[in-house]
């Protein structure tokens, strides 16, 4: 199975990115397009939108996105969200994959993000691809769960 294409977004994708992040997160932990604008501004940040490959009109629907950050030889995924509609279709692992790549190509050598510890789907998600716990912030999140900090190396192009 080939993995949907991901391209790269900037910050005049703001509303698109914040349209998608509300399909995914619940209400107190969406960012509008206002802070969607101002993150991709920010000098080592980048965004990728995969194509779920379903037409609307004529067009590929944008189904998730990712956005990370570089800083010295260390990057992170500041948030990743893949529409309800889109999920189970790979574009997870396809965000996954070519943050890896952009992130590597900036310099960085590991890659960290934080997961709610009540989110098993994304939990496995990044588990498969090769993450690890590095850490735990009690009641981080609006709702009071904790969050796991998660780390992978990037010297591995495959995972």
């Amino acid at each position: 199975m080939s993995l949907p294409r991901v391209v790269l977004a900037g910050p005049q994708a703001g509303a698109l990115l914040a349209a998608l992040h509300a399909e995914a997160f619940p209400p107190g932990e969406r960012w509008d397009a206002a802070a969607m604008e101002v993150l991709l501004a920010m000098p080592g940040t980048f965004a990728g939108v995969a194509r779920c490959g379903v037409e609307e009109a004529g067009a590929e629907v944008p189904g998730g996105f990712v956005i990370g950050r570089v800083a010295a030889d260390e990057a992170e995924i500041l948030t990743l969200a893949v529409r309800e509609g889109a999920r189970r279709q790979g574009l997870g692992h396809a965000l996954l994959a070519w943050l890896r790549t952009e992130a590597a190509s900036h310099g960085a050598r590991r890659l960290f993000l934080e997961v709610s510890a009540g989110n098993a789907a994304a939990r496995a998600l990044y588990r498969a691809a090769g993450f690890a716990e590095a850490g735990r912030r009690r009641a981080y999140y609006a709702d009071g769960s904790d969050a796991f900090v998660l780390a992978a190396a990037l010297d591995d192009p495959e995972r």
